[in-house]
């Protein structure tokens, strides 16, 4: 028995400071992962990010640490973690893979989420539609159009295209065009439009509006109005003007015209005569 207890007294000294070493990485290394989570976490949660993209970062982050300190510990025991390590990288190139598509509309979800183009309530076009956004997710973002139709976006399109964000400063420029007869005066039409605006309680005095000629069109001159307003009163200004524009033209008499052609008609003599002619004849 004396020879085996004393190999049993070398494995154990051989061995059992590893596996000490080893648990004790284990352990540490497991309470440093929960640390770097509850820290990435909290900062984020201050910068506001999305309580989904939270969740996911934090554990993938928590996940690798804990990877590491495992391939850590079972490299103190004298394992070869080499195959393992490769092991795991082709399995996560598969995996990388297999998910391309999800993997680049999850990499531009947390772009949108970062750098914040636009946020919910927005309206903007994007992905090759446009409307009011109603929730930005991890894989696509959800858009609800004009007319009430529920549009999901991947967002590795709404990434990869332009965005326009309507809604994102505070104050918006209408741009409308008033056409006029050209036997109008202009300087009338310029004070009507004026008295127009003036009228308007949303139009904001500053930026001042711009009232000018723009085109000497086919058939009407052409004067280009663009008041400045609230983001909020946009629309409701864009139709208001143009039925004020209407009204107040015909109370000042002042014409619209819409696009006419003369047309003139040239016979030769001998060609009237030969058709009055062969008409009477006839």
């Amino acid at each position: 028995m004396e020879p085996i207890v004393l190999k049993l007294q070398e494995w154990l000294a051989f061995y059992g400071l590893k596996v000490v070493a080893a648990l004790v990485i284990l352990v540490l290394g497991r309470i440093a992962a929960g640390i770097v989570r509850r820290l990435l976490r909290n900062v984020m949660v201050k910068g506001k990010v999305e309580p989904t993209l939270i969740a996911f970062v934090s554990s993938v982050v928590y996940v690798g640490l804990m990877a590491f300190v495992i391939i850590a510990a079972l490299g103190k025991l004298g394992m070869q973690t080499t195959s393992f390590i490769a092991v795991l990288g082709a399995a996560g190139l598969a995996v990388g893979l297999a998910l391309q598509g999800s993997l680049a509309n999850f990499a531009s979800g947390v772009l949108l989420v970062i750098f914040t183009p636009f946020k919910v309530g927005h309206f903007v076009e994007a992905g090759g539609t446009q409307g009011t956004v109603k929730e930005i997710g991890l894989f696509s973002t959800v858009i609800k159009s004009v007319d009430n139709k529920r549009i999901i976006i991947p967002n590795g399109q709404v990434t990869g295209g332009i965005i326009i964000n309507h809604t994102a400063e505070d104050i918006r420029r209408v741009d409308l065009v008033a056409g006029v007869g050209y036997g109008d005066n202009l300087d009338e039409v310029r004070k009507v439009l004026e008295e127009v605006l003036a009228n308007e309680p949303a139009v904001l005095e500053s930026p001042a509006p711009t009232i000018a000629v723009s085109e000497l069109g086919e058939s009407s001159v052409n004067f280009v109005v663009r008041p400045w307003v609230k983001t909020s009163d946009y629309w409701s200004t864009w139709f208001a003007l143009h039925e004020a524009i209407k009204k107040s033209f015909d109370a000042k008499g002042i014409s619209i015209p819409f696009p006419q052609r003369d047309l003139h008609l040239n016979m030769p003599g001998e060609g009237l005569s030969a058709l009055t002619g062969g008409a009477a004849g006839s």
